[in-house]
């Protein structure tokens, strides 16, 4: 593999770490986008610092012939920690046991790190080498040790993270199923790293050359690996935002008839809250939201329970369920309550004082069946116009 192989998954990590940077910065307590982050960031690193050209320029810069060595080793195993840490934030659960979990996870691989050093100052690698350091020096001492500590905690790491995903997966539907059997496949890549990497540093050890395992075979699988399970890592998450943006827009243009009729009769010269074309669709819906609320604030006068028990017991009558027939009722009334204020913008509405009473909406999703009642239901047009004739409209 050349330098662009390595640069180019490295960039998709940066791609992706660069759409998750302004929610961290939103909400930057929250364990799971920092673990996120955490893991998207050490992957770039692991691809940045592993390719041929970054490893001859770090040396180079350093003066050591293979100090590359041990850093890129370090982030590789600081990235299998991270993808443990991250897969115990997101399968959930009471967050001390989480946080203890996760504490241990980072001890024991920050001891492996401490040991790749350690070892490293106490062996002897004069010979710079660029893709094949784990075979060449498999047999030097200390350094043998250095080697056989990272690929223990990798392999570890995928084997634990296989088994995990594998078994969430079983348990789970939708999108995350879909994204844990995804990582499932790309730590099957990771494994089958290091089988390759394994095989070839034994090898070495019983006086056989399987190099190429090491040198042709792994750093592909590796590639393939870390940009699947990224991969995994990112989908659930980023579907289930956009999914989120889709029911909110949804439900905000579903809420557009009840807005306008609410809109009809907001007083002349009222100051409109005016959004920009980027403000997040959350705003918009609140917005929507508080302007809808104002407007039964003032209708109230003007809301006649008598209207709404009739459409009520007439939904029902022609077949309406609960939820629906409740929707009609406070619609027709609604409808009629507009129509009325029209002729009476001191609010009085006539003399059915006590039998006014407020929309019961108990949030977006009540707000929507009126909505839809008031621009499909034929009771409510009815009442409109009967309401608008009784009004001399």
């Amino acid at each position: 593999m050349n330098g662009q192989d390595y640069y180019i998954p490295a960039a998709a990590m940066a791609v992706s770490l660069a759409f998750k940077v302004p929610a961290l910065r939103a909400d930057w307590r929250d364990p799971l986008l920092r673990s996120v982050c955490a893991l998207l960031m050490l992957a770039g690193a692991v691809f940045t610092f592993a390719a041929p050209p970054t490893i001859a320029a770090v040396n180079r810069w350093t003066g050591v012939p293979n100090f590359s060595a041990p850093l890129v080793y370090c982030l590789i195993t600081a990235f299998s920690a991270s993808c443990l840490v991250l897969i115990f934030n997101w399968r959930g659960g009471e967050p001390e046991e989480i946080r203890r979990t996760s504490r241990r996870w980072i001890s024991g691989y920050s001891v492996v790190i401490a040991a790749i050093i350690v070892v490293y100052a106490l062996g002897s690698a004069p010979v710079e080498r660029l893709r094949d350091f784990d075979t060449y020096y498999a047999n030097t001492p200390y350094i043998r040790l250095m080697i056989a500590a990272y690929l223990l905690a990798h392999n570890v790491a995928a084997i634990t993270m296989t088994a995990m995903c594998w078994r969430w997966a079983l348990q789970v539907r939708g999108w995350l199923r879909t994204g844990l059997f995804i990582i499932v496949g790309g730590y099957a890549f990771s494994l089958a790293y290091d089988a390759a990497k394994m095989s070839a540093v034994v090898a070495r050890w019983t006086g056989h050359d399987l190099d190429d395992l090491s040198t042709l075979v792994a750093p592909p699988l590796a590639s393939m690996g870390a940009l699947v399970s990224a991969t995994g890592f990112v989908l659930p998450l980023l579907c289930q935002h956009l999914s989120d943006s889709w029911r909110t827009w949804s439900t905000y243009r579903r809420l557009g008839t009840l807005w306008h009729e609410m809109q009809s009769t907001a007083p002349a010269g009222t100051p409109s809250v005016r959004m920009s074309w980027w403000s997040p669709a959350e705003i918009r819906m609140i917005q929507r939201e508080s302007d809808i609320h104002d407007g039964f604030l003032r209708l109230g006068p003007c809301f006649d329970r008598r209207r709404r028990d009739l459409a009520y017991q007439q939904a029902r009558a022609d077949g309406a369920d609960e939820a629906t027939a409740r929707a009609v009722a406070d619609a027709a009334m609604v409808a009629a309550a507009v129509r009325t204020s029209v002729t009476d913008p001191e609010g009085a509405c006539g003399p059915n004082g006590a039998d006014r009473v407020h929309v019961t909406a108990d949030g977006p999703r009540d707000l929507v069946r009126i909505s839809h009642a008031l621009r499909h239901s034929p009771l409510v047009a009815a009442v409109r116009r009967q309401a608008a004739a009784l009004s001399g409209l």
